[in-house]
């Protein structure tokens, strides 16, 4: 090694030595600081050569390993590509009187206007009470009628909801489940340009996303559930609480209704007795 740099150190001396003049006669005059400051400058090239050669064989590692991580196993679709249930469209067998287009469209497109057409075509309708008649009736029963239009009307409702959600939810499938098998080919695609680690965190919250929106989805119908059983608990309820009022009703007034059903009874003997055919 000592051979070495002091070959190095001649040669350098005789390249960056600056000329000089001796004392006696001309030539090259040894310079302790330019072949100190030569010698340093051979060992920073050395280190830069070998910093190079590690970052080369670095970088070709990187590329290795990324290379071989972008390659998809071939079979990975074979083994792992599933198919799942799909909405489709509903197909009535029938209309034999004309009432089931607009239903079927509101469970097919959605929208409230196709589901309360769908609802008064071939839904029961209610009819309205006679206003001269309604007013006529005492509060009592005034309140009873009241309250079971309150509750058709609620039943109308959340029914007609209901199927404009079921049908929004189902014309949209189509587009859903398309962007899933998109989803699904780039994920078991053996091109490159897809297994890179952006395709990837891409197809990832891709996929997140079309979780969100399905669970979307999934609370709407369980949404549409609980208002259908609040329809149906509100019938319950009208119910018992109206026998419960008639329950008390007849407690309050059963000692003037036995009067007045006995005073009546008597009259009418009492009438009967006094006419000439009773005699």
């Amino acid at each position: 090694m000592q051979c070495k740099l002091a070959t190095l150190f001649a040669l350098f001396a005789a390249l960056l030595a600056p000329a000089a003049h001796a004392q006696f006669g001309s030539g090259i005059v040894y310079d302790p600081t330019q072949s100190a400051h030569a010698i340093q400058q051979i060992e920073q090239g050395s280190q830069l050569y070998t910093t190079a050669v590690a970052t080369r064989n670095q970088i070709v590692t990187m590329y290795n390993l990324a290379h071989q991580m972008a390659q998809m196993p071939q079979n990975l679709a074979a083994r792992y590509r599933a198919d799942w249930s799909q909405w489709t469209s509903l197909q009535a067998p029938g209309n034999t009187y004309g009432n089931m287009s607009a239903l079927v469209n509101a469970l097919n497109y959605g929208a409230l206007v196709n589901a309360q057409q769908g609802y008064t075509n071939a839904y029961v309708q209610v009819q309205n009470y006679p206003s001269g008649s309604y007013s006529s009736l005492d509060s009592r029963t005034q309140a009873t009628v009241a309250n079971q239009y309150a509750t058709s009307e609620l039943a109308q409702t959340t029914t007609t909801n209901t199927l404009a959600t079921l049908g929004t939810i189902r014309s949209n499938s189509q587009a859903f489940s398309t962007k899933l098998s998109n989803l699904e080919s780039d994920t078991f695609s053996t091109d490159s340009s897809q297994q890179t680690e952006a395709a990837l965190l891409g197809k990832i919250n891709s996929a997140t996303l079309l979780q969100i929106h399905s669970q979307q989805d999934t609370n709407q119908l369980l949404m549409a559930q609980i208002q259908q059983q609040l329809a149906t608990q509100k019938q319950q309820i009208d119910a018992q609480n109206r026998a419960i009022n008639n329950a008390i009703y007849f407690q309050q007034n059963f000692s003037s209704t036995m009067q007045n059903v006995t005073g009546g009874v008597s009259n009418s003997i009492h009438a009967i007795s006094l006419s000439p055919t009773g005699r």
